[in-house]
Parts: structure tokens; sequence; C-alpha cells
């Protein structure tokens, strides 16, 4: 059995895509790869943000549905998604450039050997930097080289996905019986599994939690998390394997930039499975990715309707130089 490979990418709900775009762009300093629609909601904006040049495992993208409310933070969920840097002096920058932007934050804590820095958007969004300075394990990207961040502080990938839950002799069996993760540590009511090569890039933390009531899913909240498969014949795989072990599943999905598999393993957390490839720099030149509105081959047809349906989002960023901000 072909094991995950890791972290693909997180999908979370905003509350406004512009918004959105800019705290990613101009606060986090992550690329906009790809600026698309929802493939089963295509009034829905589908916004990717990822390394520079939109690597699996470094993507964290957003849903924009019309009108939903916001969502409550509880048990049951995937509660925080986690973004690399390469070292604990980036995690000192990010307190400062923080401070200095009014995003509220934490302070820097140690978690399972590793500097954090959890904060929060303007949706109440959890987030949280965790540094490499000691990591091994799974290779992050390539920070956007021209960015507002500098590079020996940007951003890299995707780290760690937290998930709170009440019964964890059953997420500890899902881990470790049908995922193949292992439990490395434990802090506390934290759990840490990884799989394959391991590292930042191939974590799940585990909150055992029997005290907080359900969460509610709404902007604010993660809507699914991905775990990185090689190609279309290990995806196959593990959609055998899924069935096998009595989970409903979506069945193969073509996703364009990627083809998926989709499992929901308890009432609201929901995992997909992804291909590494062909990823997103097949219908955009690198200079300009995530400028114009991509939309995969069998909606191509139906452009001018759903560029009527959703509105313009301005996400030009090639015809200007953005200064690198050292605080």
């Amino acid at each position: 059995m072909n094991h995950l490979k890791g972290i693909h990418h997180v999908t979370a709900i905003t509350s406004n895509a512009e918004k959105n775009y800019e705290f990613f762009t101009y606060v986090l300093g992550m690329r906009l790869v790809k600026k698309t629609v929802n493939q089963d909601d295509i009034q829905t904006y589908h916004l990717f943000f990822a390394d520079d040049k939109g690597s699996a495992g470094t993507d964290m993208t957003f849903f924009d549905f019309p009108g939903i409310p916001q969502g409550k933070h509880g048990n049951d969920e995937i509660y925080k998604s986690s973004f690399r840097v390469p070292s604990d002096a980036a995690i000192d920058y990010w307190v400062k450039r923080f401070d200095r932007l009014g995003v509220k934050h934490t302070g820097v804590k140690e978690q399972f050997g590793k500097k954090t820095l959890s904060f929060v958007d303007f949706d109440d969004q959890q987030y949280q930097l965790i540094s490499d300075e000691y990591n091994k394990g799974v290779a992050s990207g390539t920070p956007w080289q021209n960015g507002p961040i500098p590079l020996e502080y940007a951003i890299t990938g995707l780290g760690p996905i937290y998930i709170r839950h009440a019964q964890f002799d059953y997420i500890k069996e899902l881990m470790e019986r049908v995922l193949l993760f292992k439990e490395i540590a434990a802090e506390g009511s934290l759990h840490l599994f990884e799989v394959g090569e391991g590292g930042n890039g191939a974590q799940v933390v585990v909150e055992h939690n029997t005290i907080l009531p359900p969460a509610r899913q709404g902007y604010g909240t993660v809507h699914h998390a991905a775990f990185r498969v090689e190609n279309r014949a290990v995806l196959e795989e593990w959609i055998e394997r899924m069935s096998s072990f009595g989970f409903t599943t979506s069945g193969y999905v073509d996703r364009h930039f990627f083809e998926s598999l989709y499992a929901r393993v308890t009432p609201q957390i929901l995992f997909e499975f992804a291909t590494d490839g062909p990823g997103f720099m097949g219908d955009e030149p690198y200079e300009t990715l995530g400028e114009k509105l991509s939309l995969p081959p069998f909606l191509e047809p139906h452009r001018e309707q759903i560029e009527q349906d959703v509105r313009p989002i301005n996400t030009m960023r090639s015809d200007r130089v953005i200064d690198k901000e050292y605080e």
C-alpha cells in the first residue's frame, strides 16, 4: 500500500473573497495561484493561495459562499491550519509584523519541540506559523519571490492540521489503522501523528476534548483538508481502501488541477485525497498566475454566464513592484 505523502491543501470558508485576497497577499505574503469557482457551486469563488509555483503541499484555499452564516469552533472539526516558515528567527519577524498590522496572535509558544505562533484573521479563522528550524521530513515549497515578505522569513508551505474530537480512540484508530499515520508524541490533550517522510508537512495534531459542544460550519471555519498521493494509480488504491473500511466516498473526481477522492470520516470532518499533479501552471503563465478567472475545460463553455454570476475581483499583481517589508 502506498502511504500518503503529507498534507496537500486545506480548504476553508471566508466571509469576503476580497478581504481574504488582501490578507493572504499583502499580510501573509502567499501567492494567489488560481482564481476559479467552486466546481460544485459555480456562483462561489474558489481562491488558491500557495508558494511561488503552486506546489502540492503549500496551498490554502477558500470558498466564498454567498450568505453563509459565521461558523462556530468546537468539537468534531478541523480547527486550525499551519504554515511553515524557515526558522525561529522568522517566527520572531512575524510577531513584530502582526503587532504592526494589528493581527491578533497568542505570542510565541513551543509545541512538540517547535516554535509556533497562533493567530486569527478577520473571520476568526484559526492559523499557526511553525518553524522549520529543527524540522526533518517532507520538503517545503518556495516562498513567493515577488511578495512583500523577505524570503528568509516567508511562508513556504503547509504545516500540521489540527483536529478536535471527543472520541480520541476512534480518531486514533482512523489515523493509524486506516490512514497509516503513526502517533509519535503527546503533550497533554494534544497527540501528534505523522505519515510518510514525516516532519511539519506530514503531520496531524489531534486534540482530545470532551467539554466543547459540536462545531458549526460557516465562514471562519475549515471545510476540508486534503492529503497528498503521488498519482492516479495510488489514488485508486485509496479509493479501494477507504471503501473496504466501510466509508462512503465520492469515488474518483477530476478537479482538473488535481485528481481527488473525498471521504467523510466523522459527521463534520471531511478528508480529501489529492494527486500532486497536474498542478496550476497549465492554463496561465508563471508571471500572471491567479490574475484571470480560470475555469476547468468542462466549465469553459459557460464562461460568459459564470463571469456574470460572480462579481469581478481585481487580483492583478504583475503590473506593480511589491516592496519587501522587513518589519
